[in-house]
């Protein structure tokens, strides 16, 4: 009763049909490519540009507010006072323990202190 007429005739039928398809055939390697560079592009416009953006306004902003008494860190590690800010604007001098140093104010990398006070020895 498994194979009656009607069921045979629609059991060949199906064995005749195409096979259905396994995986659809990929996009080339071609057609890939200009989607992840506009990714990428896109990604850079919305969230790396605003961000380096903004530390370069932080940066302008805590040199701009350089003032004698601050206590700085430069770019080497060096941490110190600012003594005097020279005028012209590029240069600042800064007291660390004993010694002066000159220094340029884009070395100046952080503020830790606004300011301190002075020890008198």
């Amino acid at each position: 009763m498994l194979f009656s007429t009607g069921n045979s005739v629609t059991f060949t039928a199906l064995i005749a049909e195409d096979p259905a398809p396994g995986k659809p055939p990929e996009q080339p390697f071609y057609m890939t490519l200009p989607f992840m560079i506009a990714m990428f592009g896109l990604f850079f416009l919305v969230v790396i540009l605003p961000q380096s953006r903004r530390k370069n306004r932080e940066a302008k902003k805590m040199i701009e507010s350089l003032k004698p008494g601050v206590k700085v860190v430069t770019a080497s590690g060096i941490v110190g006072s600012v003594v005097k800010i020279k005028d012209g604007g590029a240069e600042v001098v800064i007291r660390s323990e004993d010694t002066k140093l000159c220094v340029l104010k884009s070395a100046i990398t952080s503020v830790i202190a606004e300011e301190i006070p002075e020890v008198k020895s």
